[in-house]
């Protein structure tokens, strides 16, 4: 059974920095591509990030290039994003999935086959 487990979240002010992390287990992970996904309240959810199973490609939504970093230890079976400098629009629950694919130029939620639970992650101004 494929479980998928974030964990990281927070309450931070704005300008703070955080470490998300997601592990996935019940798979290859390093067969799969892995991706971030955020929902903030009355908002669809987003794609954020995404990295190719073997870490050599990396996409980021407009909103967060710059800012946040994508990265994943194969051996750990461990997703990471490292987010720097937070603004109060980062506000949203944050979800870890796993994908066959990996799309260097966007984001869908029907290529990713399995999910975490979310993580909460909360910037204040």
């Amino acid at each position: 059974q494929v479980q998928v487990v974030e964990s990281g979240g927070g309450l931070v002010q704005a300008g703070e920095s955080l470490r998300l992390s997601c592990t996935a287990s019940g798979l290859t992970f390093g067969d799969y591509a892995m991706g971030w996904f955020r929902q903030a309240p009355g908002k669809q959810r987003e794609g954020v990030s995404c990295i190719h199973w073997s870490g050599a490609g990396t996409y980021y939504a407009d909103s967060v290039k710059g800012r946040f970093t994508i990265s994943r230890d194969n051996a750990k079976n461990t997703l990471y994003l490292q987010m720097n400098s937070l603004k109060p629009e980062d506000t949203a629950m944050y979800y870890c999935a796993a994908g066959p694919y990996y799309n260097p130029h966007r984001m869908r939620e029907d290529e990713y086959n399995y999910w975490g639970q979310g993580t909460q992650v909360t910037v204040s101004s």
